[in-house]
Parts: structure tokens; sequence; C-alpha cells
């Protein structure tokens, strides 16, 4: 229990032995004679920071966090404090000192229970450990953890690693929230090879129902054109393509990175930058074939060269 002493300015005395000291129990809420312990008042709110709150991961404050599908007990967990100390400040004993780090060690490990527990703190870990890296937000990762806690609830983890199905949950929240990461992209942050994701994302895809939302090449064309360094004249013009193209309807069907990567190789042919279809290729994360493939249709039914200008 905190307890504060204060001495009242307006000279307020205890109804009971005319003293002025008094002292406020935060806790509780009350105010006593700290001569006679007198009650002299009840039910004061207290606006200060709560320290009996312990969390792993921010200050004292009066609340706990919220829930979060980013934790694998959603936040709804206890944590007992490191701090070693009794509840007025004071240090603990030797032997108080070892039973505590005992029961420390035994609530970490009863937070999870059984082996789906464990899995799943696996993969909570293995999204925490890319969301910077591929620049993810807070939504796509609890958006993951949930495709996550559903695949596991349908035993699909079962016979594939737990990195293959993180993966392939976290590919499916880019698409489900229209966010562009490609399959390539995930692959390397979580170091396992790319079919591996891709079998695994089908097999979600086909039991847990997946909707699938199209990426808009449009929206790819900034990240790519950053990566070459490109002017924005290069830019506008590789948008302005690509908008024609989508109104005659030549772009339904067609894998986005491509369609991206062939305007803007087509861009930067108008408008006399030097980038080859390799450089392009590169950093789409495509190939000079699908290029050259695309920039042969946009040729042939868009007349590319002639009347875009």
């Amino acid at each position: 229990m905190t307890l504060t002493t204060t001495v009242e300015k307006a000279k307020i005395f205890c109804n009971y032995c005319n003293a002025s000291g008094f002292v406020t129990d935060e806790i509780l809420g009350e105010t006593v004679c700290s001569s006679c312990g007198f009650v002299i008042s009840e039910n004061a709110e207290y606006r200060g920071t709560d320290r009996r709150f312990i969390s792993s991961t921010s200050d004292n404050t009066r609340t706990g966090p919220g829930l979060t599908l980013k934790m694998h007990d959603k936040g709804l967990n206890t944590i007992i404090g490191a701090q070693n100390r009794d509840s007025v400040g004071k240090p603990l004993p030797v032997k108080t000192v070892q039973i505590f780090g005992r029961l420390r060690k035994w609530d970490s490990r009863s937070q999870t229970k059984n082996s789906a527990d464990k899995n799943l703190r696996v993969a909570l870990v293995e999204f925490d450990k890319v969301q910077s890296k591929l620049g993810l937000s807070d939504t796509i990762i609890e958006r993951a953890s949930l495709f996550y806690r559903k695949a596991i609830k349908r035993n699909l983890i079962r016979g594939r690693t737990v990195k293959s199905v993180a993966a392939a949950c976290l590919y499916a929240a880019c698409k489900d929230l229209e966010h562009d990461r490609s399959l390539t992209e995930i692959a390397i942050q979580f170091v396992i090879k790319r079919k591996e994701i891709s079998r695994a994302y089908r097999i979600l895809f086909k039991e847990l129902g997946f909707t699938v939302n199209v990426v808009n090449p449009i929206k790819l064309i900034s990240k790519i054109t950053s990566k070459l360094e490109l002017s924005e004249k290069t830019i506008r013009k590789a948008t302005q393509i690509l908008t024609v193209a989508q109104d005659a309807g030549i772009t339904v069907g067609k894998n986005p990175e491509i369609l991206a990567a062939s305007v803007i190789y087509a861009a930067c042919v108008i408008t006399g930058e030097l980038k080859s279809q390799t450089q392009v290729a590169e950093a789409a994360n495509t190939s000079t074939v699908s290029i050259r493939n695309r920039i042969r249709e946009f040729k042939t039914k868009l007349g590319l060269f002639s009347t875009i200008n």
C-alpha cells in the first residue's frame, strides 16, 4: 500500500483531535488523521500512475494495454514484475528474491499450456521480426495473426513449418488489406523458399476461403521507380500509359508487378532515361521476358510509341 503524507495548507483540523497532519491512502482513496487515525474523507479519486500494474512493454500506467492479436494470450495474462521490492519500495530478502525468481520462470512457462500455444507464440515472434523490415502496420500483423489462429483451429499447421504458414498468412493479410508485398519479398525476410510459401498459401486459400483483392498496378509504380531513382516526368508518363492500358481493358488478368515494370520501362524509353530491361526487372522482382511480352502487347493494341506523347 502506497501512503503519501501531506499537510493541508488551508489549516483544516481533525474533527476528533484537532491535529493538522493528514495521510492520504492513494489505493483506498482515504484521507486519515496522522495523529489519531480518524478518517477525514474517503472514496477520493486518485489521478496518478498505478504502480501495481506491471507491463513488459510499457511504463507504469493506470490501465493495462488493450486486447491485441499480436500476443498469443491477447494481452490478458499478468506478469510478475522484476523489481524485487515490496509495496513500500524496500528491497526483498534474498530468499524471497529466489522464490519470486522461480515463480517468474513458472509463470512464463504456464502461459503456453499446449503445443498449439507454443506454435502460435513462435509464429507471433516471426511476425514481430519481419514487421519493421517489411514496413508493415500493426493492423496487417493482427490480421496475419488472426489467419494463423484460424489455421491452428483447422489443424492446417500439421506437416508444415511454422515459417511457411506464418509467411503465407502474412502474404494473405497484405493482399486482404491491399498492401503490396510480393511473395519474393516475404520469402527473403522469412529466409525460406518462395515455393514453400506458395504451397502453404494455396492450402490456406482453399481451407479458409480467403477473398483475393487485386492490387492496382498503379500503386506499384512509385515503389519500383524509387528503387530505380527515376524522375517525376518518367513516373507521370508510366502512370499515363498504364491508365490508357486499363481503359482499353488489356490489363485484366495480368500480373500487377509485370504490368508496372512494363509501363515503367516504356516510360523510360519515351523520356530518354537510360534504364535497361534487366534493371527494371530486378527492381520489380520479375523477368525480362515477361516485360518484353507486355511491351509487345502494348505496341500491338495501343500503338505505344506512336499515339502516346
